[in-house]
């Protein structure tokens, strides 16, 4: 599907979903914070149009965004299998926050099979056009600049609940608007986010004031790991099984970790590497501007933006770390 100029692509999306009354709402697997706060919006405003919602995860969530539910939505896998989803009924998917097939596990196969119309909405560059309609736009600073301007755009009102969710999609998928995404679009729809009811003093504390003493031994790991190459340009940290296991953290404890070592001035490209229980690597990327991380990300089948991306790796994790090492230094500007 060719890409739709922007309002002919809402109109359409608007339609769409007025059409529909079983709604199926996910994102990918190892949801962050935008992908969290557009399911929870998009929740709400669906139900306030009349429409059943069924929101559907992919991966445990972590713990400090379990605010955004009444209740936890099931994960595909444990309690809501493949089968359940055959039999739901559903007559329209709404993909927030990715359009890669990689990052949908048994959903993508399910998809296939259903022949069930998928409305997207996504601002990564990384997409297999997953959509039957899509709103993409990869200018958008978050997902949830896009779910807010639908809503809009259908004439919906927005709940505090709603802002308060969008407000998370937005903030963390900005770094609390600290990032060079952050733009003058992002910061308006955050203006009009508080003016609904959002408190960003409430949510910074629930986001970023609640570590668990799991989570921050964790992170006390990983800096434990750390290293520094190219004169300090680049930071590779680790992590591995026995860690989660001395520590008793949860894998979803690792979100946001990585921007710890971008406090270092020097640090121009920072990456961890994340033992799986399957034996994989999952490896994250982030840049200050100088290495596209995902141009290194969808070597391997990842993806991203270019200043935030992530893959897997095969194992052991030193070899991980090697080959992502090499990549580096060869985007580096004057590595020898």
């Amino acid at each position: 599907m060719g890409k739709l100029p922007g309002f002919e692509n809402m109109r359409k999306a608007i339609e769409t979903i007025k059409a529909a009354c079983r709604i199926l709402v996910t994102s990918h697997r190892k949801p962050d914070g935008d992908a969290l706060g557009c399911m929870a919006a998009l929740d709400a405003a669906l139900r306030r149009q009349g429409k059943d919602v069924q929101l559907l995860l992919l991966s445990p969530i972590p713990s400090w965004y379990a605010f955004l539910f009444d209740r936890l939505p099931p994960i595909l896998g444990e309690a809501m299998t493949v089968d359940r989803l055959t039999a739901g009924g559903y007559d329209l998917v709404v993909i927030v926050d990715t359009n890669s097939r990689n990052q949908l596990k048994d959903l993508a196969g399910w998809l296939d099979k259903a022949h069930v119309p998928v409305l997207v909405i996504d601002h990564h560059a990384t997409s297999d056009r997953l959509g039957s309609v899509e709103i993409t736009d990869t200018t958008a600073a978050a997902a949830g600049v896009l779910v807010h301007e639908l809503i809009q755009s259908a004439g919906w009102s927005v709940t505090p609940d709603m802002a308060t969710a969008l407000f998370v999609a937005v903030a963390t998928d900005t770094g609390w608007f600290r990032f060079s995404n952050t733009d003058a679009r992002v910061l308006r729809i955050a203006a009009q986010l508080i003016d609904a009811g959002a408190d960003p003093a409430a949510v910074y504390a629930r986001l970023y004031q609640n570590f668990t003493s799991e989570r921050f031994a964790l992170m006390t790991a990983m800096l434990d790991h750390m290293s520094l190459h190219f004169d300090g340009r680049y930071a590779a940290q680790y992590l591995t099984a026995e860690d989660f296991r001395r520590t008793g953290a949860a894998y979803s404890d690792t979100e946001d970790l990585i921007s710890e070592c971008q406090r270092i001035g020097s640090v121009q490209v920072a990456a961890i590497f994340v033992e799986q229980q399957d034996g994989r690597i999952r490896c994250s990327l982030r840049s200050k501007g100088a290495v596209n991380v995902r141009a290194i990300a969808e070597q391997f089948g990842g993806g991203g933006h270019t200043n935030a991306a992530g893959t897997f790796l095969p194992a052991p994790i030193d070899h991980a770390m090697s080959l992502i090492h090499d990549l580096i230094a060869s985007r580096l500007p004057d590595v020898p």
